[in-house]
């Protein structure tokens, strides 16, 4: 069995995995779903499934009103905004690669957003470490991106990025500690209500229930919602908000190297230099972390 401690050193690697695959299973879904209407059954999906699993293991529910409303503005940060924003932007034109620059930038954010509002300390190496994983990031993703900007979807990104670097920073500082099998039903179900009234007010509901939809769905609910999301509250609850955000460098190179390995999409140099870049600033960034 793997202890606490070995928990703690395969979460983060894990984690930057199952999260790369979340831009893959949005691209094959997609296309067959408007994008609120998919996140709408995905989050139906996971709230079902979730209280099923709640159920099965007894598992506590938050103590006090507060500590419930609290829940539920990380899940509506998290989940309805950002995962939102990622959908409607790539649904509006915007290339992946382009919201991966955009969504970047949460790194930088949070730890300007942890210095000032959870008085966390981030020393010069973390510093250096962040700046090297965005200029990382930025080659990654820009030896990705081919034609236009989508202008359209510019906006839903920013509000992709608001979502999630806000999102990290209120988790860490209102509601670090809840129990995920509970507290993911109350993180959906205001994320669900919010979608399904921007559906009725934007969108009319769209989806194509064929075998390429329902496996990316499945992927979608059981292995993003539940896997990496539980992850990500787990490295909230036991890391900086700061260190946790340096993760999210990793994603864009992690997702380029599941595109070469599914799709056989080339791998440039420049690629690969954006690659080592990042994944030096991460170390740099959780120097700190790792000394412990």
């Amino acid at each position: 069995m793997v202890g606490k401690g070995g928990v703690a050193l395969l979460a983060p690697g894990l984690f930057v995995f199952l999260w790369s695959t979340g831009f893959i299973g949005a691209k094959f879904g997609l296309p067959y779903a408007a994008p609120l209407s998919f996140l709408l059954v995905r989050y139906l999906l996971v709230i079902g499934l979730m209280l099923i699993l709640a159920w099965l293991t007894r598992a506590p529910w938050p103590k006090g009103g507060r500590l419930w409303l609290r829940v539920g503005v990380s899940g509506l940060l998290v989940h309805a905004v950002y995962l939102g924003g990622v959908y409607l932007s790539i649904a509006n034109g915007l290339p992946v690669g382009v919201t991966s620059i955009i969504v970047g930038l949460q790194p930088l954010l949070t730890a300007v957003g942890a210095a000032a509002l959870l008085s966390e300390r981030i020393v010069a190496r973390q510093w250096l470490g962040l700046v090297l994983g965005l200029c990382g990031t930025l080659l990654v993703v820009s030896a990705r991106v081919h034609g236009g900007f989508g202008l359209v979807g510019l906006p839903a990104a920013f509000g992709a990025l608001f979502g999630i670097t806000a999102g990290t920073l209120y988790q860490k500082r209102f509601c670090p500690s809840f129990d995920y099998r509970t507290g993911a039903v109350i993180q959906f179900v205001p994320a669900a209500a919010v979608t399904g009234l921007a559906l009725l007010c934007y969108e009319d509901f769209r989806v194509e229930w064929n075998t390429q939809f329902i496996l990316a769905l499945s992927w979608l609910c059981i292995v993003l919602s539940l896997g990496a999301m539980g992850l990500l509250n787990f490295l909230i609850r036991t890391g900086t908000a700061t260190n946790v955000a340096s993760l999210f460098y990793l994603v864009p190179p992690c997702t380029a190297v599941i595109a070469w390995l599914a799709f056989d999409e080339a791998l440039s140099n420049l690629m690969l230099l954006g690659m080592a870049l990042a994944v030096s600033g991460v170390y740099l960034s959780r120097s700190e972390v790792l000394k412990r």
